[in-house]
Formats: structure tokens, C-alpha cells, sequence
């Protein structure tokens, strides 16, 4: 690490780069009056955006493009509005390659045989690249008068034209990723950065640029995303968006792990900051080493990277009408769905389906009505088939009208389709999965203490239920004491297993109403609290209202045996059915990774989830300990990151209910 680099981190992890903030508070603006259509609207907003933006560097920066300033609240005539369209991966490598010029005369060859329609679109793109290259240029007069050479340099070059080396052409994404923002667009991922960076990382290696230096400008953009990470819309802060895929395979099929990716893992090692959020496709010819490469960064207590399984991913994405060259080209939206970066507007958390919350329904329906477990299990497909049609049919949501996302969306130009007319290839719709493991922990206790051994009745169980337990601990321990998810027992796995398979045969492929298709998936992210304050007692054990485990994780605080018994739990379905993503969230302790042993056991941890056919894996390095302290005492652990979901984020940041669900989940040593 340079010295500039080490005094920009040291800046960045104490926040000194505020104190010359001058934060600007702006007054609600009306864009114009209801005679400007839906594309101009959108045009003029951006414009205005684009204009009150002013410049501003901070100390040794030589990229630029950082905010200053807040969204203003717009209004149509008297009706306010504001635009929100996220969770998706732009055509980084077509800006690149082609620079604003390209799709400027794109563009305007179109509009020579073009409907009206189609016209008022192009028109609104036209302008907002215009608006775009303003703000471009005045950034460069700027870095001119500061005498920040560099980067007015650049500014010569790109955003209009293709970039010259790898240090203009991040100075191009860190633009595209800065005007995404000021064009309301929230969860903009990085995507596979060491893939469409690399001819031009290549082409300056091939010249004689050091790599030393290109590591260094690496890191700056490292840290630069993470200056004005306060303005992204989140649940918390670091909740937002900047996850960058690394690794996996060319649209060929053929390996593409580059030294761009390995070079990213360094620089993410050396800087231990939150973003971007890394994750790393893998595969079962995965070299140990890169493997153990990376558990460093776990160690780290960095929470990434995130592992994704090619082997399970891309046939899982082709069963849902993927192309076979797409999925292999795929990336992961803010969290770890999976998306097409450049032809897909995917809506891959547009419903969450709350397991547990079936489990109670069909309780109280039709568990008296049950002559046998199978009558039982039967009713609660049968629920949970009518909630897949209720979710399916409640959507309406779609994406909002924005041309300037459009012209980063492949096919939307060629078709003078705006993504909200679905003009991507791709317009599908994800539905999450909350408390897998509680719901098969509650089913199996109820075979076991109903239809198996005869300790309760039917209405013991759904009375101590009502009474969240109240009065009757000694059936709350028997229902403590049945098999749990985690443990590697068949009894409630292969319950798990039919839960997935009911879930997976009945979302996978239903018609949306965006024109796509519906795709089942296993993750949560922040329902595993939100959706579990909406449910009772369970037959787990689990009190009313207390929260899951997060994502595809054991059920919260139950016991379990070990780190692999819970690997082989979670691995006996065909994970590659139920794809929309969602991690299995292993807490390993930090002493764990105390010296060269226990990072080779990890890494072959790692590889034995990939051997046995996970599709996704994110490991914590935590120390129950560090972190009580740190939520007694947070100015003393302001830079203590921890792993909260599908992102990491600095732990005293969290609100308190995620600091206890992460204080409280299970710890694993090895």
C-alpha cells in the first residue's frame, strides 16, 4: 500500500473527508407542468440533478465524481414523484468500449425511421446524455483550475470517448456509477469488473505499467465508492448495491479468473472496507489455492467474499430460460441474487415467501382435521401453493420509466423500448425464502410429538402455541429437543427437502406480470427479523415474534453439532431448482483462522460445500466476546465489519435488533 493510499484510508476509516463537506439543503423543485411526457419528465429531472451538482475533490483524489448533495423531491405540476429502479447490473463494458459518442450516433440513426413514440424516448436518451457530459465537463474545468492534471486528462478522453488505460477507464466507471446515483437508481451493482476492466488492465501491463501502480489506483477506487455511501438508499448503511463478482467462467464456458481478480482480492485485503462488497465465483476445478486466498479476507472479518457455485448456478438459471452464454455471464444484484448484467431489468426481490407463517395457517386450519402427518403435510402444500398464487397475483410494481437506464440496458435502444416497456431481454421476478429451517423444524415436531410418539395432542400443541408457551415449558423443551435443520438427520432434512420442492415446482416459472417469469430462491435478506415479528409461536420451540435464521442458515440460536453436519444439511436438495439465491450463513469464530492450518481447513471447508453441490456460501469470521463489547462501546470498534445479510457493514452502524440476531447466531470452530 502507497503512502497517498494509506493517508485516503486513514481519512475515509476516521471520516475526515466530512469536515469539508458544506452539505447543501435544497428546497423542493417542480420539474415542469403535466404537458411533458413521461420520458422528458424523467430527462428533466435528471438535468437538474446534473446542475446542482458542483464539483468537488477530495484530498490526493485523482478520480473525482463524489456527492454532495442530497435528492431534491420533485413535483409534477402539483404530484410529487420520485423514480427508484435498482438491483441491476448496467452495460459497463459497452459504455467502455464505445464512450458516450457511440451511443449518441446510435441513437439519432435510429430516430431516422423511428414511430413518435419511439422518438420521445430517443429524445429524452439524447438529452440526458447531454446533461451527463455537461456535468463531465464541468468536473474537468474543474480538475483544470485545481491543477489535478490527471484527471482533467482523462476528462479529454472519456465519458465521450473509449477510455485510453486502465486509470481513464475508471475514472469512466466511477462516473457511470456516480451519475447512476443522480439519476435515482439505488443498488446499481459493480458487476464483473475483472472482466470487462481487464483489456484495458492488460493493455497497460503490455506497455510496461507497473502492476504495482495499478493495484494503487485499484485501491483508490476502492475507497472512493465508499465516500458517499451515506446517500445510498438502504435498510442500513452499507445496504447498498456496490457488490462486485469476480472469477467464474467466459460466456464460452472456459475459465476467466484473471490477475485483474486476483489484484481486486489483494486490494480488498489490504483496505478492509466495506465496499465494494466482494464475491467470487467458483466451481469444483476451483485451484485450492485461490480458495485459501480468499479465506485471508474472511479472516479478515471483512464477511466476503461471497461464494458463488457455477456448477449449481448457471444450469439452475438455464432451467428458468436463461440462455446458456447469458448464465454464464451472470452477476449478483445488491445482495446475491443472480442477474444478467446488461440484458436484464430482473425484479429478483419483488416477494418474500414466509415459510413459517404457512406453518402456523395450516396449524390452525387443519391440523385437527389431520388424521395422519402425510394429511397434514398435504394441507400445507396446499397452503403454500394458494400464498405462491397470492404473491405471484399481488404484483404490480414494474419498473419506472427511465431512459437513461435504458440506454445501458441492451436491446432497449435497438427496440425504442424504455426498460419500463420491458424492452431487456430479461424480465423476470424473484421470491425470496424466510425461515426454511424454522418451518421444517416445526413440521418435524409436530410428526414427532403428534403422529410419531403420541406426547401431546393436537390441541395441547396449537393451545401452548396460542399461549406462546406460557405454562407449558415442559412441551416447549420436547419441541426444543426434536430434530433440527443443521444437524445432518434425514427426519427434518428431507422435510426441508419437500418444503423446497413444493416451493420450487410451484413459483418456478409462473407468469409474471412484467412479462417474465417467476424464480423461487432461499434467501431472506432483512425479513428473517421483519417477516418473523408477523408470526406466533412455532412448533420448533421458537417464541412468538423471535427471529429466523438469516437466509438459508439453521433456525436462530438452535444447537447444532458442527460446521459439517451443517454443510450436509443444507446441501442434499438440488439447489440449482431453486436458484433466485440466497446463501447458507456460516459464523466461524475468529480463532479459528489463527494460523496457516485453520485457513487450509477453511478453504477445504469451502470446497467441500462446492464439492457436495451448494450453490452459495458466506462465511463470518465473528468473536461473540469483540462484539458484545463493541455494542457496549462503540467509539472504541468504529471500523469492526461484520457480514448482516447479503452485505457487511460497519457493526456499531447496525440498528440494535441486527446487532443481536449477529451476537447471537451460532458459532462454529473447526
Amino acid at each position: 500500500m502507497t503512502e497517498r493510499i494509506k493517508k485516503m484510508l486513514n481519512g475515509l476509516k476516521n471520516k475526515e473527508y466530512t469536515k469539508n463537506y458544506s452539505w447543501i439543503k435544497r428546497e423542493n423543485e417542480r420539474v415542469g407542468d403535466e404537458s411533458l411526457s413521461k420520458f422528458k419528465l424523467m430527462a428533466k429531472a435528471f438535468e437538474m440533478n446534473c446542475k446542482n451538482e458542483q464539483p468537488y475533490f477530495h484530498e490526493y483524489d485523482s478520480l473525482g465524481f463524489n456527492r454532495k448533495l442530497n435528492f431534491l423531491k420533485y413535483y409534477n405540476g402539483d404530484v410529487p414523484f420520485w423514480r427508484y429502479n435498482g438491483n441491476f447490473a448496467p452495460d459497463y463494458e459497452g459504455a467502455l468500449n464505445g464512450g458516450f459518442k457511440k451511443y449518441n450516433d446510435t441513437i439519432k440513426g435510429k430516430m431516422k425511421n423511428c414511430t413518435d413514440h419511439q422518438r420521445d424516448l430517443y429524445e429524452a436518451m439524447l438529452e440526458m446524455l447531454g446533461s451527463a457530459q455537461s456535468l463531465a465537463n464541468r468536473y474537468k474545468e474543474a480538475a483544470k483550475n485545481e491543477g489535478r492534471t490527471d484527471i482533467y486528462e482523462a476528462l479529454c478522453i472519456v465519458p465521450e470517448n473509449p477510455p485510453q488505460s486502465y486509470y481513464q477507464a475508471l475514472v469512466f466507471l466511477k462516473f457511470m456509477i456516480y451519475i447512476f446515483r443522480l439519476n435515482q437508481n439505488n443498488h446499481v451493482t459493480i458487476g464483473r469488473f475483472d472482466q470487462y476492466m481487464f483489456p484495458f488492465y492488460d493493455a497497460d501491463i503490455k506497455r510496461g505499467v507497473k502492476r504495482e501502480k495499478l493495484l494503487e489506483q485499484t485501491e483508490e477506487f476502492f475507497i472512493s465508492i465508499n465516500y458517499d455511501s451515506h446517500f445510498y438508499a438502504g435498510v442500513q448503511r452499507g445496504d447498498n448495491g456496490q457488490s462486485m463478482l469476480l472469477g467464474g467462467c467466459d460466456k464460452d464456458g472456459n475459465d476467466a479468473f484473471n490477475d485483474l481478480s486476483r489484484l481486486c482480492m489483494e486490494a480488498s485485503l489490504e483496505l478492509n472496507i466495506i465496499d465494494p462488497k466482494i464475491n467470487l465465483r467458483v466451481n469444483k476445478k476451483t485451484p485450492i489455492e485461490i480458495l485459501e486466498f480468499a479465506t485471508l479476507m474472511t479472516k479478515q472479518g471483512m464477511g466476503f467474499p461471497q461464494y458463488c457455485n457455477d456448477d449449481i448456478v448457471i444450469p439452475g438459471l438455464v432451467k428458468l430460460g436463461y440462455d446458456l452464454e447469458d448464465a454464464r455471464d451472470y452477476s449478483v444484484a445488491a445482495c446475491w441474487e443472480f442477474i444478467i448484467p446488461a440484458k436484464a431489468t430482473d425484479w429478483p426481490n419483488m416477494k418474500t415467501m414466509n415459510f413459517p407463517l404457512i406453518v402456523e395457517r395450516t396449524c390452525k386450519e387443519k391440523l385437527l382435521l389431520s388424521k395422519t402427518f402425510d394429511d397434514f403435510m398435504l394441507a400445507f402444500k396446499d397452503e403454500m401453493e394458494k400464498e405462491c398464487a397470492v404473491l405471484a397475483e399481488g404484483v404490480t410494481a414494474d419498473f419506472l420509466p427511465d431512459p437513461f437506464l435504458s440506454m445501458f440496458i441492451k436491446d432497449c435502444i435497438e427496440q425504442g423500448k424504455d426498460v419500463s416497456q420491458h424492452g431487456a431481454k430479461y424480465n423476470n421476478d424473484g421470491c425470496h425464502g424466510a425461515g426454511i429451517s424454522t418451518a421444517a423444524d416445526s413440521l418435524c415436531a409436530i410428526k414427532t410429538l403428534i403422529f410419531d410418539e403420541n406426547v401431546c395432542t393436537k390441541e395441547e400443541l396449537l393451545k401452548a402455541l396460542e399461549a406462546n408457551f406460557e405454562g407449558y415449558g415442559e412441551l416447549r423443551n420436547k419441541m426444543l429437543s426434536c430434530a433440527k435443520m443443521g444437524n445432518d438427520d434425514d427426519s427434518v432434512d428431507n422435510i426441508a427437502i419437500e418444503i423446497m420442492k413444493y416451493f420450487s415446482d410451484s413459483m418456478n416459472n409462473r407468469k409474471s406480470a412484467r412479462g417474465g417469469i417467476f424464480r423461487a430462491g432461499t434467501g431472506s435478506a432483512m425479513e428473517y427479523i421483519i417477516s418473523a415479528e408477523k408470526v406466533g409461536a412455532t412448533p420448533d420451540g421458537r417464541y412468538a415474534k423471535s427471529p429466523y435464521g438469516s437466509s438459508f442458515s439453521p433456525a436462530f440460536e438452535c444447537r447444532l453439532d458442527g460446521v459439517i453436519s451443517c454443510i450436509k444439511s443444507f446441501t442434499k436438495y438440488d439447489m440449482s431448482e431453486i436458484i433466485n439465491g440466497g446463501p447458507l450463513t456460516l459464523e466461524m469464530h475468529s480463532s479459528i483462522f489463527r494460523n496457516d492450518e485453520g485457513i487450509k481447513k477453511v478453504a477445504t471447508l469451502v470446497k467441500y460445500f462446492i464439492d457436495r453441490g451448494g450453490h452459495q456460501l458466506q462465511l463470518n469470521s465473528v468473536n461473540r466476546e469483540v462484539l458484545i463489547n463493541a455494542q457496549k462501546n462503540p467509539e472504541e470498534y468504529k471500523n469492526l465489519i461484520v457480514r448482516v445479510w447479503g452485505w457487511s457493514g460497519y457493526f456499531t452502524e447496525l440498528a440494535k435488533e441486527y446487532q443481536d440476531h449477529i451476537i447471537k447466531r451460532n458459532e462454529f470452530e473447526i
